[in-house]
């Protein structure tokens, strides 16, 4: 993709690359697109790498990604949709869910308290863009009818491996063997 500049037509709300901080950028700012990657934006404002989500893309013009989950009658949190929600979250890097990644291992539902515990990994333990993918997971899923919190825990243990992956993500990538 090549950059382009662009104007904030609203206030968004972002993420700092890679520290995952939140920030907000004004309405009628100038930023430099620089990636569109998985349906989020990277974008440079006042000398700050920062992440837009999709589904606030209408701030800098384009076409923003809907998630919109029937509420379910009973009150309670549906697995599916948070696991619909997760398959909406793309590695920064890599084109690809972080479900199909293997990077999700667990999803607890506390229908009590309303809250999802996640474990996830990284693909490298050191990889720079894990508090921003945790604040897409955070996010992402809070758009869940009913949920009220949620937790992210980075484990590596097992470590991530690419024999997680999904063979569609394998083929994907190019890596299936």
């Amino acid at each position: 993709m090549q950059q382009k500049m662009v104007s904030t037509t609203r206030e968004v709300k972002a993420r700092r690359v890679p520290t995952g901080e939140p920030k907000v950028i004004p309405k009628g700012e100038f930023v430099t697109i620089t990636q569109d990657l998985g349906g989020n934006y990277t974008v440079t404002f006042q000398g700050n790498m920062l992440r837009i989500d999709g589904t606030d893309a209408d701030a800098i013009g384009r076409k923003p990604e809907k998630l919109d989950f029937p509420v379910p009658d009973d009150g309670k949190i549906s697995e599916q949709q948070v696991w619909d929600a997760l398959e909406t979250i793309y590695d920064p890097e890599i084109p690809i869910n972080l479900v199909s990644l293997g990077l999700i291992y667990k999803v607890d539902i506390d229908q009590d308290t309303h809250t999802i515990t996640i474990d996830m990994t990284l693909t490298a333990p050191g990889c720079g863009m894990g508090p921003v993918l945790v604040g897409d997971v955070e996010y992402r899923v809070s758009l869940v009818p009913h949920v009220k919190n949620v937790k992210v825990d980075l484990v590596f243990d097992p470590p991530w491996s690419r024999d997680m992956m999904s063979e569609e993500a394998q083929l994907e990538a190019g890596v299936f063997f």
